[in-house]
C-alpha cells in the first residue's frame, strides 16, 4: 500500500478521510461500490471523483494498490 498512501496524502482532508472511511468498511465487511476491472485481477472502489485498485489476496486480505482520480484510474 506504499503507493496508496503517497496518493493517499496527496488528496485534501475532506476527500481523504472519505476515502479512509470507505477503507473502513470493507474491513469490516459492509458494502461498498465495488466491481472487477476486465482483463486484469484487480478491482475498483467508486468513491466520488476517486476510484480504489484492490486486489483480494488469499485469507481474506484486500491490498490497496492505488487511489487515483477517475480520469488516471483506467488503463487505456
Amino acid at each position: 500500500m506504499p503507493r496508496a498512501a503517497r496518493d493517499l496524502r496527496r488528496l485534501d482532508e475532506v476527500t481523504s478521510r472519505r476515502i479512509s472511511d470507505v477503507i473502513d468498511r470493507l474491513r469490516r465487511g459492509e458494502p461498498v461500490d465495488i466491481r472487477k476491472l476486465e482483463g486484469t485481477n484487480e478491482h475498483r472502489i467508486r468513491v466520488g471523483d476517486y476510484r480504489l485498485r484492490i486486489e483480494f489476496e488469499p485469507a481474506r486480505r484486500v491490498n490497496v494498490l492505488r487511489v487515483l482520480h477517475r480520469r488516471e484510474a483506467y488503463p487505456r
